[in-house]
């Protein structure tokens, strides 16, 4: 049997000429905008080196523990007190049975990128893996800032909460580092009523930073906020982004009493579906108009049904690999509210993710809704995200949106990570791109015009982002 080429080749993913040129000419080595993840701020502005791989490569990758757990690995090696180097052994022991999943993808890519390792992981050579790397990681080449710069990064924007004093990003931000590193405004925190007692424990708390007192009417939760949306701007944040099931939209906004409900809240009371509902959709609408106020792009996560396993979330708590697709209606509520901030020229630069595929067609018409033609690409269809985030999911976005809206304008990918070795992710996705459009010429669907295609893939992979985001050094307030 003739193969086409061998596994992760210098033109891994592209299936002919065309899509060869364009990602080695145009993609490969554009910069790196990464707009969201969840890296660590304090461990980027300590230039941190990892004792071992586990450490950085384990340590919070539900993606692996799902598979480990999947293969009937004991919590003990995923989460448990296990030692690092047992931890490598299984995760070895199951990498050569995650075939197709892009688990097995990115593995050998970053084993490959970071460390030059070009050998396929398993139990046979785990030892030898975890004891070259861990060395390696003691190298000044393999410091946070190192790593990021190894895979040319520009820009990191942290996920943060509203309380968060953003100390890391301002002494990082004095450095003059080539990586810049900005935060994005997350106030989930200040809308999750659901449980009363840890919310009022928030609020107290975000009352206490910004009003010197404990916050008791919606008036002052809204001030609050504006305070820390203040205080975040001054030191060059200028994103933000939230992670909800759906966005609501109620046509009276004084449907409910919003003093009450927070009075009720204090009481311990839970509120109804309704009332919660109501209350997500008022902060909401008041955090929107302050970003579109102050220039801000919004993100809108939505689609996921978290901590499903109530057993293992007493056990492990939150963020632990127990989330999954959710099936929420998103179409008229997210269209409704989107309205109406629009009605009001109040409705500032927004991405919208969607974790379910049946949505794609959903969101790639969405956006076409509200784009007023005062912004290029005002309202993105975001890229495939979460599970979303592999070959197929990547595909389905990039075709949807071809087909429903304007490919040219995308601003691309992100990791929406929390480790310092997944930036080839990247590369991943520039891989596919670039494939999908040399398909297109090779099928007679897309013209052979190299410099025209390629500008469009440099747009997609860094121009566009570039232009779409106002990340600047000159944003920052001392």
């Amino acid at each position: 049997m003739e193969i086409k080429q061998a596994f992760l080749s210098k033109d891994f993913l592209l299936q002919n000429k065309f899509s060869s040129i364009l990602y080695h000419t145009y993609a490969e080595n554009q910069p790196i905008l990464d707009y969201h993840n969840h890296l660590p701020p304090a461990e980027i502005n300590s230039n941190k080196k990892f004792e071992n791989i586990s450490q950085i490569w384990l340590a919070g990758d539900h993606y692996k523990w799902r598979a480990m757990r999947t293969l009937g690995i004991s919590e003990k090696y995923i989460t448990g007190d296990a030692s690092d180097r047992d931890k490598f052994r299984k995760w070895a022991e199951t990498v050569p049975y995650t075939l197709r999943n892009p688990l097995y993808h990115w593995t050998h890519l970053e084993l490959k990128r970071y460390f030059g390792i070009d050998e396929l992981l398993t139990a046979d050579n785990a030892d030898r893996i975890y004891d070259q790397t861990s060395e390696m990681l003691q190298g000044d080449d393999f410091s946070t800032c190192s790593l990021l710069e190894k895979m040319n990064v520009e820009v990191v924007c942290s996920t943060d909460d509203p309380c968060d004093t953003l100390n890391d990003h301002i002494d990082f931000s004095k450095k003059g580092k080539s990586v810049g590193m900005y935060s994005a405004f997350r106030p989930d925190k200040s809308f999750a009523i659901e449980n009363p007692e840890s919310y009022c424990q928030y609020i107290s708390k975000l009352g206490k930073l910004t009003l010197g007192k404990d916050i008791e009417t919606f008036e002052e939760l809204i001030q609050a906020l504006k305070n820390r949306v203040d205080y975040f701007h001054d030191r060059g944040c200028r994103i933000s982004d939230h992670g909800l099931e759906q966005l609501y939209y109620f046509k009276n906004d004084l449907s409910y009493d919003m003093d009450g409900l927070i009075n009720s809240l204090k009481y311990g009371n839970h509120l109804l579906t309704d009332q919660i509902h109501f209350f997500k959709f008022r902060v909401l609408k008041e955090l929107s108009k302050m970003y579109h106020e102050k220039g801000w792009v919004q993100q809108f996560h939505l689609g996921a049904l978290r901590n499903t396993n109530d057993r293992m979330l007493q056990v492990l708590g939150p963020d632990t690999g127990f989330d999954s697709i959710g099936d929420f209606d998103q179409a008229k509520a997210l269209s409704q509210f989107l309205n109406a901030l629009d009605s009001t020229d109040q409705l500032t630069k927004t991405i919208l993710y969607n974790l379910n595929p049946r949505d794609n067609e959903v969101m790639a018409t969405m956006i076409g809704n509200f784009n007023d033609g005062s912004i290029k690409g005002k309202i993105q269809f975001g890229s495939g995200w979460w599970y979303m985030d592999q070959k197929d999911g990547m595909e389905k976005q990039i075709n949807t949106l071809s087909n429903m809206g304007i490919l040219s304008c995308f601003i691309g990918m992100l990791t929406d990570s929390r480790s310092f070795l997944s930036f080839p992710r990247h590369e991943y996705f520039r891989r596919i791109l670039c494939n999908l459009f040399g398909k297109d010429v090779e099928n007679g669907e897309l013209p052979w015009d190299e410099a025209w295609l390629g500008k469009i893939i440099q747009d997609i992979c860094y121009g566009n982002a570039k232009n779409y985001f106002d990340f600047s050094p000159k944003n920052i307030k001392f």
